[in-house]
């Protein structure tokens, strides 16, 4: 488990005041010296060595016995011989004879050397392991041997039960010379490391202070840098004043850096640090040195489908959105048009030092395909183009890199003729400029002016003033369409239809009427079913006049039979 775990696991005991501490610690202190007590260091004499153990003459009536395995160094080599003297402690008695221990007497030693030199004011921090427990804590070994008492009560760790085994860190709480122990507190170790580090974090934000750092782990979102015992993450995106990047691609665990702290949570207890902080910020500089218009080289730094990063040289990074890239509107990938580590030079066209935001353009220094269209082409000339995109509207023809719109309604005289089901995408046609809008660029195309339109051929058999009769194809609000012919249709405007009363028509209504007006220049033919009664009438009129003897109230009866 992790210190940081173990900080956190340590937060949820029950904590005690230093009274209480105190007093409890006296007690299981009190026990520990009652279980340990007679081990006192005595200075023998080796009489005997056999296979398994060596008498030791501790000046009792019998001599102490005492195990081989302790006198043994890593090689099986004795490390003492008959006559030598030895410090043992006597540690219970076999079959009459006192059972000595070399080991726990190096330790005493050990131990009562640690106390002799301990100074109180050294708030000495000592790493051990868990090497055993008694009733009340733990004994904790360090790397000289020297055991330390670690009471229940200041082990600050969730499931006691599992310490044993484990290294931990721990405070000396209190020395007791005369009967040679040395109590020591993880609890209070802790603590005041979280003190130490609440005062660090405080200190770093209210000072603003550059520290250096050891990148301890890196992952794909930052990096973890270790400041004087206090873990930060270094966020991705506060690494450099380009952007979010990759920590593996610019550094290694166990690099130094220099970091500023920026933020502390104290819920989440998370540090945050920034290495671009430390650095002088390049949009600063950039304010009076770069202006929207501005020509400047860059090199493209990433590209994604949405558009290309370039790194205009100082840290900053500027964007190339895909629109910018090229005139041509049917642009699929950029990498069609440029490659990583490309030399460019580009238009400044925004400059946001708030938001951090450069943005700029490749198309506006490439001549603009428009301006050369209106140089070659003008309304009606007949030209070549390549269908680029096919809609439910239309299609799209581009004509030397500008694309013009045919409408589906501008492709064939026969209405129900669409763009879809005619061309293919890719398919080369020869279309008629119909209108150019230099205001919003576009173009307006037409195939259907190149082909014989059907009503100048209408014309040619049929006059103004010729009597014809067609059915009803449409009925509107201001009048009816009457087809004719093949593709072609007449209107009869609502106050052309005389007495006929519109809402009494119905499609495929046959009607007969008399051709008031052709245009074929537009295509549009009218009718008159009004000025058909005036000529019936006028024709009437004339049939009076010839035949004197008819009267008005003869031809009355005539149309009453």
């Amino acid at each position: 488990m992790s210190e940081a775990n173990e900080q956190v696991q340590a937060n949820q005991e029950v904590s005690e005041n230093e009274e209480q501490v105190e007093d409890f610690a006296t007690m299981l202190e009190e026990s520990f010296k009652k279980e340990t007590s007679g081990e006192n260091v005595i200075d023998g004499v080796i009489v005997e060595i056999n296979d398994n153990i060596a008498l030791v003459d501790v000046g009792k009536k019998s001599e102490g016995v005492l195990n081989l395995s302790e006198i043994t160094d890593n090689n099986g080599d004795l490390k003492y011989s008959v006559g030598d003297n030895i410090k043992v402690v006597i540690t219970g008695f076999r079959n009459e004879r006192p059972g000595v221990s070399h080991r726990k007497a190096v330790k005493k030693e050990k131990v009562k050397d640690f106390i002799k030199n301990y100074n109180e004011d050294s708030d000495m921090v000592i790493e051990g392991k868990v090497i055993g427990k008694n009733k009340g804590g733990f004994i904790v070994d360090n790397d000289e041997s020297i055991e330390f008492f670690l009471p229940r009560s200041q082990a600050a760790y969730r499931d006691v039960n599992s310490l044993v085994g484990k290294k931990i860190k721990a405070k000396v709480i209190k020395i007791d010379k005369d009967h040679e122990s040395i109590i020591i507190s993880r609890k209070k170790y802790l603590d005041d490391e979280r003190k130490k580090k609440r005062e660090l974090i405080d200190n770093l934000l209210e000072t603003n202070e550059i520290v250096e750092g050891v990148i301890k782990k890196i992952t794909t979102y930052g990096m973890f840098v270790d400041i004087g015992g206090v873990d930060g993450l270094v966020h991705y995106s506060e690494i450099s004043y380009k952007g979010p990047v990759n920590p593996a691609s610019l550094y290694e665990e166990g690099e130094k850096v220099a970091v500023k702290a920026i933020k502390y949570d104290k819920e989440k207890r998370h540090l945050s640090l920034s290495i671009k902080a430390v650095q002088e910020d390049p949009w600063e500089s950039i304010k009076n040195q770069l202006d929207v218009g501005d020509v400047i080289k860059v090199l493209v730094s990433n590209i994604e489908p949405y558009g290309v990063f370039v790194d205009i040289g100082n840290d900053i990074e500027g964007f190339l959105h895909i629109s910018e890239i090229s005139w041509d509107k049917n642009i699929k990938n950029p990498k069609e048009y440029v490659s990583l580590n490309e030399e460019l030079d580009v238009e400044v066209i925004e400059i946001d030092t708030e938001s951090r935001r450069l943005r700029v353009s490749l198309k506006n220094l490439k001549p603009k395909p428009f301006e050369e269209f209106l140089q070659k082409y003008k309304t009606g000339d007949v030209v070549k183009g390549v269908i680029t995109t096919i809609t439910n509207f239309g299609a799209f023809i581009k004509i030397d890199g500008v694309e013009g719109l045919l409408h589906n309604e501008d492709t064939s005289w026969n209405r129900s003729d669409k763009c879809k089901d005619l061309y293919e995408v890719g398919q080369e046609i020869e279309v008629k400029i119909t209108k150019i809008d230099r205001n919003s660029e576009k173009i307006s195309l037409s195939v259907k002016e190149l082909l014989e339109n059907p009503v100048q051929k209408y014309s040619k058999d049929h006059k103004v003033g010729e009597i014809v009769e067609g059915k009803i194809r449409d009925i509107k609000d201001f009048g009816v369409f009457i087809e004719l012919d093949e593709n072609v249709d007449a209107l009869i405007r609502k106050e052309d239809l005389g007495d006929i009363n519109i809402e009494d028509l119905k499609v495929g209504d046959t009607l007969e009427s008399v051709i008031d007006f052709i245009d074929t220049n537009r295509n549009r033919i009218r009718l008159s079913i009004r000025k058909l009664s005036k000529m019936k009438e006028k024709a009437m009129l004339n049939e009076i006049n010839k035949d004197d003897k008819m009267t008005l109230g003869d031809i009355i009866k005539d149309q009453l039979k």
